[in-house]
């Protein structure tokens, strides 16, 4: 099969499309025929070698954690879904942007989700849930997410807004407009965010989720008046010092389902921004390195 691999640590020069061997599912595992892959900050800091202490992988590598794709093959003790089946979902640190893919945790795509799109919401919407789901119920609440135009952060202004919410997200002015398309209330982020909130929610905000790691961690405690009422998915050298909450995201079907009904209902769905040919994957993890994007980046296989 065709995959895109990396063999040794480095910039996007070392990412080359080139045949391997395809892979086997395990037990609980299933196989797909992948469709399109998405393309998340882990990736290129894998690739990069940014992570190799604490997350190291064996080389030559295929970067990818999601895909969407018809399932062909299926490890021992699978249930639930049958060859031929379109699924979106997630497989170990590496593995994904190749013709062939294996994935551990896995949801039915809705139809009403594009390849593109489905390829974008396996990460984003366990990583947006995650960090929503340690913040209560939604309900009536006003929420403020920072960062909220990327890959995790529109996802969880859809989900949060899905659940009840009024959110506040704070982007760069260029994005305010993608903001309101998704139903936030958009602002801008940095120095006097508590003086802008005041304006657009007099009553304040009950909870905050950060996304973006930007330094903001404590404002956003402050904004709020009580560190269990902000959780951060991104912001790991801060969580523990100021009490907030860091939800471990993983591999959660259950979550993924529930992406998948959400979008079946129309409540959900993930926004791509770019989407490039596999044999454009160094001009994908280029891009994805500069950041600010309206959404995900997805390879089409």
């Amino acid at each position: 099969m065709r995959a895109v691999r990396y063999h040794e640590y480095g910039g996007v020069q070392t990412l080359v499309v080139e045949q391997v061997p395809e892979p086997r599912p395990g037990p609980g595992e299933i196989r797909i025929r992948v469709a399109a892959a998405g393309v998340n900050p882990i990736d290129w800091k894998l690739r990069s070698g940014a992570g190799r202490k604490t997350l190291p992988i064996d080389l030559p590598a295929i970067p990818g954690r999601e895909a969407v794709g018809v399932v062909d093959q299926m490890g021992e003790g699978v249930q639930g879904v049958s060859i031929g089946d379109r699924v979106f979902g997630l497989g170990g640190l590496t593995g994904a942007t190749a013709e062939s893919a294996v994935l551990s945790a896995w949801a039915h795509a809705p139809a009403t989700w594009t390849d593109e799109e489905a390829a974008g919401a396996a990460l984003a919407s366990v990583t947006a849930m995650s960090g929503l789901k340690a913040l209560g119920p939604l309900r009536g609440r006003t929420l403020l997410i920072e960062g909220a135009a990327g890959g995790v952060g529109s996802a969880a202004v859809e989900i949060a807004v899905a659940h009840g919410a009024t959110v506040i997200g704070t982007a760069s002015e260029r994005n305010h407009a993608f903001l309101t398309s998704l139903g936030a209330v958009p602002t801008t982020y940095g120095t006097g965010l508590a003086q802008r909130l005041t304006a657009l929610a007099p009553d304040g905000a009950d909870a905050a989720l950060d996304t973006a790691a930007s330094g903001s961690l404590a404002d956003l405690v402050a904004i709020v008046g009580d560190p269990a009422r902000v959780s951060t998915i991104a912001d790991h050298a801060n969580a523990h010092r100021l009490g907030v909450h860091l939800p471990n995201v993983e591999n959660d079907p259950t979550l993924l389902a529930q992406a998948g009904e959400l979008g079946r209902q129309g409540h959900y769905t993930p926004r791509i921004e770019r989407t490039y040919p596999l044999e454009q994957i160094a001009e994908a993890h280029a891009y994805a390195e500069r950041g600010h994007t309206q959404g995900k980046i997805v390879v089409s296989v």
